[in-house]
C-alpha cells in the first residue's frame, strides 16, 4: 500500500446519511476478486441510470468537485460486510472518507485497504459539507501524524481517533503481513527466548 502522511485536496461531499455498502458498490458487481476497477462502478445506481447514462445533480458526474477526500454523511458504510466496498472507493482515487459515524466494519476494511477514515463531530461535519458544497475549490488537509483534519481557508480544525496500529500499518504502507515481516527479528528474538525457557 501508498505510504499515508498528510493530504491537502479538495472534496467530494455526499450529503446524504446512512450510505450503506449495497450503495456504494452494489452487490452485481461483486463477483471479480481483483481489486483493479470496481471504482467504475462506485455508486453506480446514483452515477448512472439503466442505460449507462450518467445522471445530472449527483455529485462524482459534477466536474466542480474532485480530490481524494470523501465528506459524507452520518452513517457511513452500514450494511454488509463486503470489502469490495473500501476497495471501490480506493479504485476511485479516495484516500480519505469524512462522517460523523462509520460502521466498524467498514471502518475495519477501509484500514486494512490503505483507506483513511476520518470520523468527526456532527458539528464539524456540517461545516465540511456547508463548505466544500458552496466552494468546489475549498482545501482540506488531512494529517495522520496528529490526527487533524483542517479548513485550509479558515483554519477550522479538529481531531480525530485512530487505532494505533492501524495509523503505523498507513504511515508505512504496510498490510498485515507487511507489519509481520518489518518485525520478523523481534519475533525470532521472542521465540528463541520462549523456547529456552
Amino acid at each position: 500500500m501508498e505510504k499515508f502522511k498528510t493530504i491537502t485536496s479538495t472534496a467530494v461531499p455526499i450529503q446524504i446519511e446512512n450510505i450503506d455498502t449495497d450503495q456504494i458498490i452494489p452487490a452485481r458487481y461483486l463477483k471479480a476478486t481483483d481489486r483493479e476497477g470496481f471504482g467504475d462502478n462506485l455508486f453506480r445506481d446514483w452515477r448512472y441510470d439503466e442505460n449507462g447514462r450518467p445522471k445530472q445533480g449527483f455529485v462524482l458526474n459534477d466536474n466542480k468537485y474532485r480530490g481524494s477526500i470523501l465528506v459524507a454523511g452520518k452513517n457511513f458504510g452500514s450494511g454488509s460486510s463486503r470489502e469490495h466496498a473500501a476497495w471501490a472507493l480506493a479504485d476511485f482515487g479516495f484516500r480519505v472518507v469524512v462522517s460523523s459515524f462509520f460502521a466498524d466494519i467498514f471502518k475495519n476494511n477501509a484500514l486494512n485497504n490503505g483507506l483513511l477514515p476520518v470520523q468527526v463531530s456532527d458539528a464539524f461535519l456540517s461545516l465540511l459539507l456547508e463548505r466544500i458544497s458552496s466552494n468546489p475549490h475549498e482545501e482540506v488537509l488531512v494529517n495522520l501524524d496528529v490526527q487533524e483534519i483542517r479548513l485550509l481557508s479558515s483554519g477550522d480544525s479538529e481531531q480525530f481517533e485512530i487505532n494505533p496500529y492501524k495509523k503505523q500499518c498507513l504511515q508505512n504502507g504496510y498490510d498485515d503481513i507487511d507489519y509481520l515481516l518489518s518485525i520478523l527479528d523481534k519475533v525470532a528474538e521472542y521465540e528463541s527466548k520462549t523456547l529456552r525457557t
